[in-house]
């Protein structure tokens, strides 16, 4: 990875995670209503997985800076499955338009776990070298 990009990351990588989750939660506990949504079988399932695995890659990113860097990436991987179920019992609770969803939570993991071997390969290849 090139040193340029390297540097991005490390310096910016806390913001995006802290920008990824609150765009999360505004997006997942948002009225609906008014809003034309594609109505495809389970087709946000993959909006869930995509979105928790670059939450996830985000946050183990910025791990590796100061603030956060004592922190241990299994405490983060079970915090963000956490932040999933939480905000799924929120749409359940607090919004009429939503609801809880079980499959939702199992691609939010999903995503959260692809995220973690993504993030172990690309060390093992390019930044502990």
């Amino acid at each position: 990875m090139p040193m340029a990009i390297k540097k991005l990351l490390e310096h910016n990588a806390f913001y995006i995670a802290i920008f990824l989750t609150l765009l999360i939660a505004f997006l997942s506990l948002i009225s609906l209503r008014g809003i034309h949504v594609i109505n495809v079988r389970n087709s946000d399932k993959f909006g869930h997985f995509f979105a928790y695995l670059c939450l996830t890659l985000s946050w183990l990113y910025a791990s590796k800076a100061p603030p956060l860097k004592k922190v241990k990436k299994h405490i983060i991987i079970l915090l963000i499955i956490s932040y999933g179920i939480i905000i799924e019992l929120l749409q359940g609770a607090i919004t009429t338009s939503r609801q809880a969803d079980f499959y939702d939570f199992i691609a939010n993991t999903a995503g959260v776990l692809l995220a973690t071997v993504i993030f172990k390969k690309i060390n093992r290849m390019f930044l502990e070298k």
